[in-house]
């Protein structure tokens, strides 16, 4: 695809306060709980809904979508790693959730929700529910994007991202002992492949005061590139260009070093799926809002879970693989999990009845 626009995505992951760091992630969750709260709230108002049920609501949505998401990743994409590190499944700090998690967790949380404190049939909040859930997911993605995270494939393309900060992430989780900084500059250069047109930065490491430059510039050479490039293309973020020799800077405060590399430019998938989540929220607000279709129960459920999960298998074309086992999948792990929800999602649009027929044959 022709390049129109290369990003350079070196964002901090939150707001530095000194006596802790608020990450721009856990922000964007709890705002898209937020937003939905306001959603929901002009649609109890609307129906005249009890407020203590609404109280509940709240209960049950944020205990399933944390539990889910995170049962959600630790089942479907790192079993392995977490049956053998139980006690790290309750480091959700640390990151790994998972949306299809979250979608199977909140159906369940809700039928004990209709069951427990509605006693109304569990179709009719989860055709309220999913319009909500959708905007929630759109500030889950600008999340995504914000932390560096579930992007997209190396490519070319006309809003081509390259992001940085996993690759800073990379050099200090192994190198903390020795290197305090990593810094990213653009060159303005771009350096052209047989698949991929490059952009060039200038990196720069400051290593701890104890390393001598001359040392400091061995070890990069040597250790840094490797770091690096020991991945395929796909895996990676950063490559230290072939053959580019490391540089001491003159005057730093610290011995620091200098070299060239290559962002790989990805597709920016979390805008993607941010972008897409928005127009479904807005389409299933409007079916509520302005048409019959509200009043059918589990129409809007059904449309949620085809509209959703249907654009999810889709994007997964362009998205990187989680996980290392998905590369050797025809479907991927994502696209696997979407298939069943968009078919259930289709039966409940079709096996939908309006709310007198339901009533009717209760």
């Amino acid at each position: 695809m022709h390049q129109l626009l290369t990003i350079t995505w070196d964002q901090p992951l939150g707001l530095d306060l000194g006596f802790l760091t608020l990450r721009y992630y856990s922000l964007l969750f709890a705002g898209g709980f937020f937003a939905g709260y306001f959603v929901i709230s002009k649609i109890w108002k609307r129906e005249q809904n009890p407020e203590k049920w609404l109280d509940s609501l709240v209960t049950y949505m944020v205990l399933a979508t944390v539990i889910g998401a995170r049962l959600g990743h630790v089942f479907f994409y790192e079993w392995a790693y977490y049956k053998e590190h139980p006690a790290k499944i309750f480091a959700v700090w640390e990151g790994g959730l998972a949306s299809h998690g979250a979608a199977v967790a909140i159906i369940i949380a809700l039928i004990i929700y209709s069951k427990k404190v509605t006693q109304k049939s569990p179709l009719w909040i989860l055709d309220r529910i999913v319009i909500v859930v959708a905007l929630a997911a759109m500030f889950i993605r600008i999340g995504n994007m914000m932390n560096s995270e579930i992007y997209g494939m190396p490519a070319n393309s006309s809003a081509e991202t390259v992001f940085l900060n996993p690759a800073r992430e990379s050099i200090l989780g192994a190198f903390d002992d020795r290197i305090t900084e990593v810094d990213f500059e653009e060159t303005g250069e771009t350096l052209a492949t047989d698949s991929l047109t490059y952009p060039v930065y200038k990196m720069t490491l400051a290593f701890v005061s104890q390393y001598k430059p001359e040392a400091a510039k061995d070890f990069t050479e040597r250790y840094i590139a490797a770091q690096l490039n020991n991945k395929k293309i796909d895996d990676r973020n950063v490559i230290v260009v072939a053959g580019t020799q490391a540089i001491v800077v003159e005057g730093a405060t610290a011995p620091t070093i200098a070299i060239q590399v290559l962002g790989v430019p990805r597709y920016p998938t979390q805008i993607y799926e941010a972008a897409a989540y928005l127009i479904i929220f807005l389409i299933l607000f409007y079916l509520y809002w302005h048409t019959g279709f509200g009043q059918r129960n589990g129409f809007l459920f059904g449309a949620f879970l085809v509209l959703l999960f249907g654009f999810r298998f889709f994007i997964e074309y362009l998205k990187a693989n989680q996980v290392d086992f998905e590369a050797t999948m025809n479907l991927n792990m994502g696209q696997w999990l979407s298939i069943p929800l968009v078919l259930a999602g289709l039966y409940f649009m079709f096996a939908a009845k309006t709310k007198s027929t339901d009533a009717k044959n209760s």
